[in-house]
């Protein structure tokens, strides 16, 4: 992992050193900084074990099982596959759980399956598979940019939110 200077920032996984000044921009506010280290499993985990390029920065979640706006922090990472999308989705979810990653008590926590909470070491992680672009953030352009497929290839992505574990509030009307 690579610290990129005062914006607390951490990009790896092939990237250039001007994709990297550009992230010198993405600076989240001093106070959520603490909270980036939710992200430090995830972030090692996407870059290490599934060959992505990720970039972590801090950022407040609106978490519905709290009911609450909590400090935490996101992943943004683009990664390449000759697999279908459900095929890699499915396939990335098995490593998840391989490497340790336990789902969430809370079993709402998988709308469509696209997206799922796991917990490690204290940290709640939703990760989201998509592909396509959708968030149109400069985090992901510069993830996007930095793999290009080959003969057979395509991107897919992943937005992964983290924060403290913590259990759902009750549920009712």
């Amino acid at each position: 992992m690579t610290a990129v200077g005062a914006s607390r920032a951490w990009v790896s996984g092939g990237l250039t050193w001007p994709m990297l000044a550009s992230c010198l921009f993405l600076s989240p506010a001093p106070t959520l900084a603490q909270e980036e280290v939710h992200c430090h499993e995830a972030h090692r985990f996407l870059v290490e074990e599934v060959e992505m390029t990720a970039i972590t920065q801090a950022d407040t979640i609106d978490d519905w099982r709290s009911r609450a706006m909590v400090p935490g922090c996101r992943v943004t990472a683009s990664g390449l596959t000759t697999r279908t999308p459900a095929e890699e989705a499915r396939v990335f979810y098995e490593r998840v759980r391989a490497a340790g990653w336990t789902r969430t008590p809370d079993p709402m926590d998988a709308p469509n399956e696209a997206s799922l909470r796991f917990r490690e070491d204290g940290s709640d992680c939703l990760f989201n598979f998509y592909s396509g672009g959708l968030l149109g953030t400069e985090a992901e352009a510069t993830v996007e940019n930095a793999v290009v497929p080959g003969p057979g290839e395509r991107r897919y992505n992943f937005l992964v939110l983290c924060m403290s574990a913590r259990e759902a509030a009750p549920r009712g009307g």
